[in-house]
């Protein structure tokens, strides 16, 4: 257990390896009374194809995510309502490439930490309980399917990916989940849920020890081999459709614009380049660009436009959108605020404003635990250290941002996905 400060923001960070490979960080909070803590696994909706040793394994689309409903699930009864019962507040969450399971109290931190690493590492199912499931999420699945966000944002998915698995829904389909049984469970939770493949991240007024014992104790003692995933060959740049649309109940026509991007690095450069793109999205299309700004007091767009990065499976992207009147002419005119940025068109002053915005923001996620958890495992599972975003932010410089949209916002490489009104 080694302990790693940062001055200039006054945090420090609690973190070792356990001999059976988890991975533990703990954040000390002295004088605040509520306490966090989440267990994750690199392991998501996208990672369908793996292999230990040997041959491929090939599963169905929603494993990941059918996996996270089905571990709160134990001998003994409902892992919830045990850390109910000790006042704590659980939930869990199945992204593109992270599964993860949190829980937040006041008292008896220790006893619920115990709780959430047993039901997590311990797997409990029948195939009965698998069955009952399948229909709980064919029902969650066939209420997404109405929801225009939902459908939105994956045609904007398969319309930017050929075939890389980012472009399915992390739920799954009614029919892919239809083949889904407690052997399938089974084994995906030996593969990816081993404690080299997952770490451990607590936040509050806590005693490091304590967590790196607790989790020692109750963990398996073994390591397990970290599983090699397949996501297909690499993707072409340009997108497989340009676009995508569908009526549906809604009052005004909304969308999502997209741009297929290289994948991020690893490591540090990738924390980087994580910054860089968020910073280069504020300057296009933030509330302060001369874009929406434009835009806006057209009556074009509202409050409700914003734009987004994420980075995984192998594949990078970029994304804004949001209620437009005519959302093909904004598109348009962000492919020109986009040429004109390449340019080195940035308007005065903007870089700077938009550079202590994002240093306000980073400041402030100080104060969710939630977020500190979130983005120190994240960082973790891509080989960086998520406190040392505010150090990188101070040395980017606007001529980073303009060589970073000429090399990867290219219009050639954007699609859009609307929804329209049914009238």
């Amino acid at each position: 257990m080694e302990l790693k400060e940062y001055p200039k923001i006054g945090e420090k960070i609690w973190s070792g390896k356990l001999p059976n490979g988890l991975n533990v960080f703990v954040i000390p909070k002295p004088g605040f009374h509520k306490r966090f803590a989440c267990f994750a696994a690199d392991y998501g909706g996208a990672d369908r194809r793996y292999r230990l040793s040997g041959d491929w394994i090939d599963t169905p689309e929603g494993v990941a995510h059918f996996l996270e409903h089905k571990m709160f699930d134990t001998a003994d009864g409902d892992a919830t309502a045990a850390l109910s019962a000790n006042g704590a507040t659980s939930n869990a969450y199945t992204s593109t490439d992270i599964t993860a399971y949190h829980f937040e109290c006041t008292d008896m931190f220790s006893e619920n930490l115990e709780i959430l690493l047993n039901f997590v590492s311990v797997p409990w199912f029948t195939e009965e309980s698998v069955k009952k499931e399948q229909g709980i999420i064919t029902q969650e699945i066939l209420m997404t399917e109405d929801d225009p966000d939902y459908c939105l944002y994956y045609g904007l998915m398969k319309s930017l990916f050929h075939h890389n698995p980012i472009r399915d829904s992390v739920a799954g389909t009614v029919e892919s989940i239809s083949g889904i049984t407690a052997d399938t469970l089974y084994e995906c939770h030996k593969a990816f849920y081993d404690p080299s493949n997952m770490a451990l991240c607590a936040v509050g007024d806590i005693d490091p020890s304590e967590i790196f014992d607790i989790a020692e104790k109750t963990l398996p003692k073994g390591s397990g081999r970290i599983p090699e995933r397949d996501y297909g060959p690499p993707e072409p740049p340009l997108p497989a459709t340009t676009r995508f649309s569908k009526s549906m109940e809604v009052s005004l026509p909304v969308f999502l614009a997209g741009c297929k991007m290289e994948p991020a690095p690893r490591g540090r450069d990738s924390l980087r380049f994580e910054i860089v793109s968020a910073l280069a999205l504020e300057i296009l299309s933030g509330h302060s660009s001369p874009l929406y700004l434009r835009l806006y007091e057209q009556g074009h767009v509202n409050t409700d436009f914003s734009a987004s990065f994420d980075s995984s499976a192998n594949v990078a992207y970029m994304m804004f959108g949001g209620e437009a009147r005519d959302p093909e002419l904004v598109f348009n005119e962000a492919i020109n605020e986009l040429r004109k940025l390449s340019d080195g068109k940035i308007e005065t002053g903007l870089f700077g404003r938009t550079v202590k915005a994002a240093v306000g923001s980073h400041i402030r996620l100080l104060n969710s635990f939630e977020a500190i958890c979130g983005n120190t495992i994240g960082g973790h599972f891509r080989g960086y250290d998520a406190f040392e975003a505010l150090e990188i932010l101070s040395s980017v410089t606007e001529i980073d941002i303009i060589e970073f949209i000429g090399s990867n916002l290219n219009p050639d490489n954007m699609a859009i996905s609307i929804i329209h009104p049914k009238d």
